[in-house]
This record gives structure tokens, sequence and C-alpha cells, in this order.
């Protein structure tokens, strides 16, 4: 079995290369010192709005980077293929979820251009260096994500609500998870909210709209970060024919270190 502490030190190919095989699992924890990035595929012909989307949206969908139509590898997962080396994906049709393979061979198009956006695992490693808990890896579930009522920017095709990730934090030890995170701006950066869910619209903890609900400690408060997941609400709101994404929670563990995305 392998343990936190192994997954921690295992390598981004080695990662990748456990989920090609097929293991499927939330990578909150994976290789710490490695970027992980959320994966969302349009065709070429919603292309420009995503990119624009992307810009108008940066705390939200903070790009990493985009491979080309055809392209199905680049320098943040070399040797890779990116039809296979998240451990789960989803599938849209007209914003219609309709599968979450462990793979999207079948449904790969040479039309599709691949985004890589930025994700909040990336800094969990420096949170937990600074001895602050992260709630949903100590208790072995995916994290908690959540539509909000805060509307994105919207860009030509593409609309949809900000989606929030949510870690409960003692009191005490915010102000430094605000410090570590806001050095990580190509991850999401400092949370957009502390405290009451409902200015964010969201009436139950307890029920993400993904992932999966984690017990808040007594005293301790909800705080939000910007999520990746955006985009696949956009997806469900505008409908594209075809969309294809990770799996919330499973995510791609790139080769880019942690340190070329710290700022002063």
């Amino acid at each position: 079995m392998t343990t936190g502490e192994n997954l921690a030190t295992l390598l981004p190919s080695a990662a990748r290369s456990q989920f090609r095989a097929g293991l499927r699992r939330p990578t909150s924890g994976y290789s710490a010192g490695y970027a992980q990035a959320n994966l969302l595929a349009l065709p070429r012909a919603q292309a420009f709005d995503m990119l624009l989307f992307a810009q108008r949206n940066p705390k939200s969908c903070p790009v990493l980077g985009v491979l080309e139509p055809g392209q199905l590898s680049s320098t943040l997962l070399g040797g890779g293929d990116i039809r296979t080396d998240i451990p789960a994906y989803r599938v849209y049709r007209d914003g219609e979820l309709i599968d979450e393979p462990s793979d999207v061979v079948e449904y790969w198009r040479d039309d599709l251009v691949a985004f890589l956006i930025g994700c909040s695992f990336t800094f969990e490693a420096p949170l937990v260096e600074a001895g602050i808990p992260i709630q949903h890896q100590l208790q072995g579930v995916n994290v908690p994500m959540y539509r909000t009522t805060v509307r994105c920017e919207s860009a030509g095709s593409l609309s949809g609500p900000m989606v929030v990730s949510m870690r409960p934090l003692p009191p005490e030890r915010i102000s430094d998870a605000v410090r570590i995170t806001s050095r990580y701006p190509g991850v999401h950066g400092a949370p957009v909210h502390i405290g009451d869910p409902r200015q964010l619209g969201i009436s139950d903890l307890q029920a993400p709209d993904f992932g999966d609900a984690v017990e808040v400690p007594a005293g301790w408060l909800p705080v939000f970060w910007a999520c990746g997941v955006t985009p696949q609400a956009a997806v469900m709101e505008s409908r594209p024919e075809l969309a294809i994404s990770h799996a919330p929670g499973h995510m791609l563990i790139t080769d880019l270190p942690n340190a070329s995305l710290q700022v002063p």
C-alpha cells in the first residue's frame, strides 16, 4: 500500500504512469514540490472563447499551458499523454455529463485544444510544511468544491459561476495560509473568501457540488479559494458540443516545480 509520505515523494512521471495503468484516486498529497493542473479541452471553434474567459477570470482560471490541436504532450508532462495520464476524466456533450472514464482515447478529436489550468493542490505542500492542517487529506476524502452565486466575466460563448474549494482552518493559522498561498498566483493564490459561506451563496457546507464534504472542527472557519473546476461550470451552462475535463480532484501532475510559480 502506498503511504501518504510515499505519495508526496513520488515523481510526477511515476504518478502519471500509475494513472495511465488505471489507478483512480484523488491527487491531493501527490508529488510535493510539483504543480498540479486542471484540464479543459474544447474544440478549436471555442478555444479563443476559453482563452478569453481565462484572461478575464485569472483568479479562477490561471493558465499554465495550452496544447494545440493534435498535440498530446508538452514540457508540462514530458513523455506523457493528456488522454491517459489523469486518474479520472469527465466527458460533456452539449453541457451534459455523459461519462467519467479513466482515459479519453475514444473521445479525443484532432481539433481539441487542451487548456491546463493551475490547481490549489499545488500549494497544499507548502501549507503542510508550515504545519497547517489540510482536513480533506487527514479525513481521506476529496476536497469539497461549491458553485457560488459569484458570476465570472463572460467571454464569447462561455459564461458561468465561480467555483470554490474549501479548507477549514483554525483561526490562528488563517493569516499564515493567506500569506503562503498568496505567493502562488499561478495556482489561484490567496483565498477569495473567509467565513460565512452564505455570502458566496453556499447554503450547506455538507453538500458540496463536487468532491466530498469534510468535517469542520469546532471553532474553525471555512476558507475558500477560487477553483479550476470553474470552466466545467461554464461548460454546463454554455453547452459546447464537446468538452473533456479532469474529474474534480483528479488532477494532472505536471513536471513544473512549485518554486517556478512562487513570487516574492
